[in-house]
């Protein structure tokens, strides 16, 4: 793609803005999503814009422009393409390799945050770590431990834990569940795969052709996560500790119930800012 020619700096980002805006025109936002990637191509943060020269809509910067402009009309998500996700009070590094966090997860850690705080807290299917980090940057005495199945998400998990400054204080390892995990925690907290296999074919292209099944479907059901879950819990939470799982807004009575069976206690079904069943907690005792 050929450089922008403008009069001005300020007609060039008009000019670029345009181009992006037509061209994402079926998006929801469409304005929204063109400065964040011309930014990203740019190299810039959307501040930034309004200090590039003309000379920084060169060929080479609108080439770039024009291929994320591209994959974004292909159903990649824009936090895919810019590589990051605002989540609770940071920013997390994501890729094709983890989860996409999404505001859903949130009630998670706000649920969390309205017990006491935890000496050691357990994450498991952590991802991008923005559960666990979230929680270690509101609880600065805490300390825990991610695990997942996946080496590259916890890669991920790690560069955001230095990011964040939480090295000191967050372990990721690989496990299968519980198989790597040792010791007792205060606070279990999972967002695991949930999705059922009948309806994978039903979620937007943007999830399912751009995270990893492994984070979105146990196969089945959807609930043999939850089962694995509730039937360990009590192997790994201290007598005083909480075991919190995020659930798909209709799955809340299925849980419920598999932790009433396996023998948990205080069970109980918590909203998300929406009305919907999002989170399911439990007690050992």
């Amino acid at each position: 793609m050929k450089a922008i020619e403008a009069q001005s700096a300020g007609q060039a980002l008009s000019i670029a803005l345009k181009l992006g805006q037509e061209q994402l025109a079926k998006m929801d936002n469409p304005a929204r999503e063109a400065r964040l990637l011309l930014a990203h191509a740019a190299g810039v943060d959307q501040a930034g814009l309004i200090q590039l020269d003309i000379g920084d809509y060169n060929a080479e910067v609108m080439t770039r422009y024009a291929d994320i402009l591209h994959r974004r009309r292909a159903g990649e998500p824009v936090s895919k393409i810019i590589g990051y996700r605002d989540f609770w009070n940071h920013r997390f590094e994501i890729s094709a390799d983890v989860l996409d966090p999404r505001p859903d997860t949130e009630t998670l850690v706000a649920a969390a945050l309205q017990g006491p705080a935890p000496d050691r807290i357990l994450d498991l299917g952590t991802g991008s770590g923005c559960i666990l980090l979230s929680l270690l940057d509101e609880w600065p005495r805490a300390t825990g431990v991610g695990c997942d199945l996946s080496d590259k998400a916890l890669d991920i998990a790690r560069r955001n834990a230095q990011a964040l400054g939480l090295t000191d204080r967050a372990d990721f390892v690989t496990s299968d569940w519980f198989t790597a995990i040792e010791g007792r925690f205060d606070l279990i907290v999972s967002n695991p795969p949930y999705i059922a296999a009948a309806e994978m074919t039903g979620l937007s292209r943007e999830v399912l052709n751009h995270d990893p099944h492994l984070a979105l479907t146990p196969g089945g059901d959807g609930l043999a996560p939850y089962r694995i879950i509730a039937t360990r819990a009590g192997e790994f939470l201290t007598e005083t500790g909480r075991l919190m799982v995020e659930i798909g807004w209709q799955q809340g009575p299925d849980v419920s119930a598999i932790f009433h069976q396996a023998g948990l206690v205080n069970v109980k079904t918590l909203p998300d800012l929406e009305g919907r069943n999002r989170v399911v907690m439990a007690t050992v005792r």
